[in-house]
């Protein structure tokens, strides 16, 4: 009963001591919020006619759907072309923003928001990785997913070694002006009446705003040490709760992929991986998928091969080894598609979700690469962004957060 005791305290101190897989969940901002800023980047020339008020699915339409789904999306708030314009180039200002990691929290929000305006204005135009997309947005709001590689976490390294030699960080004028415009922007769409529609979203904002409003008021008092300790528990319990989603939507997504794909009749023949390579919407390159399609062999391993795959992925989990060489095979899998089947966001995506599981030893081997090429680049050393080093920063071993 002592050891039991014991070990549950060990658990909810890891949880609510620190917010766990920093490396993890930085590379899952980066994979997102790079997917679908590239999106937004490579259809801009065409984006009146995916999202705007001119697109086969008309205005009107649209609003007719979400009122009975009741679904977010700030482009019906008017038909007027300016606000689309203005909607689309913020959902891109979001996007980058939540790459570089400046101000994450209120970046990810934005990013939220773009991704939710945009893919419910035209709900019938996307794929797979917009349904990812769509739910990852929502799930990275609660995460604090600019501890390492973010701007954010450079200049709290900078304030961190200022106080080190007795000095005083400079100010941070910036958060505060910008919460006070997203406040008014948020009080004006709340009065005129923006967010009849639906109340999850407005409500989500409004706590966000508030809860951010808050750990300023609390960060700038050194003598309120409790709620600023109580405020850091609650954010580190939101986080680890919503990395644990994270990692089950990606095991589900697989699951439930590679039992349906058991239950079709051209899986188990292995065929089904022929007929979209001789579908010219799948067919970038006709030459390349002639000639994968050539051979039987090679269709049937590839279809038999993703079933297995994807079916065994969730129970591999807790054995790290082969959960890494099968993360190694998915991610393959993916860049695969992306070239032969024309699906590159898609692709992208996906492996995005999959990148959660990867070892911390890796990233942070990866991190210091990137930060070598950036310093042989720029002619300066490369040094990585200082980076918590805690136990506390990766979760059970097994998982991936750590090999």
């Amino acid at each position: 009963m002592n050891r039991l005791s014991l070990s549950l305290s060990r658990g909810i101190a890891r949880v609510t001591g620190a917010a766990l897989g920093p490396y993890q969940s930085a590379v899952i901002r980066i994979g997102f919020a790079g997917t679908w800023l590239l999106f937004l980047l490579r259809e801009f020339p065409h984006r009146q006619e995916l999202y705007g008020p001119t697109g086969p699915w008309g205005w009107n339409l649209a609003k007719q759907l979400t009122a009975d789904n009741h679904a977010f999306t700030a482009l019906l708030w008017s038909d007027h072309r300016l606000w689309f314009e203005c909607c689309y180039a913020l959902a891109v200002l979001a996007a980058a923003a939540l790459v570089l990691g400046w101000r994450t929290r209120t970046a990810a929000l934005l990013f939220m928001l773009g991704v939710l305006s945009l893919q419910n204005r035209s709900v019938f135009i996307g794929d797979g990785g917009d349904n990812v997309l769509h739910l990852m947005s929502i799930y990275l709001v609660f995460t604090r997913c600019g501890q390492v590689w973010s701007l954010d976490a450079r200049r709290a390294a900078r304030d961190a070694a200022a106080r080190a030699h007795g000095e005083r960080p400079g100010a941070d004028r910036t958060g505060p002006v910008l919460w006070a415009v997203s406040g008014l922007a948020l009080g004006a769409a709340t009065l005129t009446g923006r967010f009849d529609n639906s109340w999850q979203i407005p409500a989500l904002l409004w706590t966000a705003w508030a809860a951010l409003g808050l750990w300023w008021a609390v960060a700038r008092r050194a003598a309120w040490r409790e709620p600023r300790i109580l405020l850091d528990v609650i954010a580190n319990v939101l986080h680890n709760g919503a990395l644990v989603v994270i990692m089950a939507e990606a095991c589900l997504i697989y699951a439930t992929a590679g039992w349906y794909k058991v239950q079709g009749s051209r899986w188990q023949d292995g065929t089904a991986v022929y007929y979209p390579l001789h579908l010219d919407y799948f067919s970038p390159w006709p030459a390349l998928a002639d000639l994968l399609s050539s051979s039987g062999t090679i269709m049937m391993i590839v279809a038999y091969g993703t079933v297995m795959v994807q079916v065994a992925f969730p129970f591999t989990l807790f054995n790290r080894r082969v959960k890494n060489i099968l993360l190694v095979v998915m991610m393959t899998e993916h860049a695969v598609i992306a070239v032969v089947l024309g699906l590159p966001f898609f692709s992208l995506a996906m492996i995005a979700a999959d990148a959660v599981f990867l070892p911390t030893p890796f990233l942070r081997r990866l991190g210091d690469l990137v930060a070598g090429a950036r310093g042989w680049l720029t002619g300066r050393a490369g040094r990585a962004v200082p980076a918590p080093r805690s136990p506390e920063e990766s979760t059970a071993d097994h998982v991936g957060f750590t090999a």
